[in-house]
């Protein structure tokens, strides 16, 4: 990638962080609910449920909603590629002389710079709760929610790529996520599902967000078969195959959309 494309990239993304710096609304909830999901659904599953489990539910909850945190507000945070477009301001960006795909993933890499930012306050939660932790497995958690938030970035530009308005998009993304909080096991034990669940499953991208995450933090640990569910390296491969896949169709697909107007 050339100099001037990597300036566009870092300017793009830097407009996205600045924006969430200003807006002290967004802040506070981004902090705020996965805080409480944290702190209690994972600490009344622990106390109900963990001694049969095997393994600590606050843990197995806080490693869920981390990397569905991270994910979801990066996808989220691509609705202002809407914005943009109801503004004029995405046609402005289109004409420069810059890759297509130099703008759009200026945009992933600035929602999930904000995205991680979260992450990291959520880690800093835990910590205070006492989630169980080394510090080997809280500094892992910082690659993955990278990698976690760049997944759920390209995610957002293939489902955004087709919606025509803010409200659509708001409208769409709970039909679209909430089904997968369940089928990705961020709350919820999954290793054993019905055939027809097991497939919806398997196509959920927060699926391997969320087991990419577990997989690194339980690394070497008894408790990491039980909550794990397919090797590290096929949820690399995965996640790794999915971002570039959204990458590519969702950007064709907008720009085409930006070229039709």
């Amino acid at each position: 990638m050339r100099a001037g494309q990597i300036d566009a990239v870092l300017t793009i993304a830097y407009r996205d962080v600045l924006k969430f710096a200003r807006d002290r609304v967004r802040i506070v909830a981004s902090f705020v609910f996965p805080a409480l999901f944290v702190a209690v659904l994972g600490g009344s599953l622990q106390g109900n449920l963990g001694e049969a489990a095997g393994y600590n539910f606050l843990v197995f909850t806080f490693t869920g909603i981390l990397a569905q945190t991270v994910f979801q507000s990066a996808a989220l945070g691509l609705i202002s590629m809407i914005e943009d477009r109801e503004n004029d301001f995405s046609q402005e960006i289109f004409v420069a002389p810059i890759s297509r795909y130099a703008i759009v993933f200026g945009k992933i890499l600035g929602e999930s710079a904000v995205a991680v930012a979260q992450g990291f306050g959520l880690i800093a939660l835990a910590l205070v709760i006492q989630v169980p932790m080394s510090l080997r497995q809280a500094l892992s958690l910082i690659p993955v929610s990278v990698a976690a938030a760049l997944l759920g970035g390209a995610f957002g530009v293939v489902v955004l790529s087709r919606i025509g308005s803010q409200r659509a998009a708001q409208q769409l993304f709970p039909f679209v996520f909430l089904p997968q909080f369940f089928l990705a096991g961020v709350f919820n034990p999954v290793q054993v599902l019905p055939w027809y669940l097991e497939i919806l499953s398997r196509i959920s991208p927060l699926r391997y967000a969320v087991d990419l995450t577990r997989g690194v933090f339980y690394a070497g640990t008894d408790e990491g078969p039980l909550v794990v569910l397919d090797p590290l390296v096929l949820n690399l491969l995965v996640v790794g195959g999915l971002f570039a896949l959204f990458l590519i169709v969702g950007t064709a697909v907008f720009v085409r959309g930006e070229r039709n107007r």
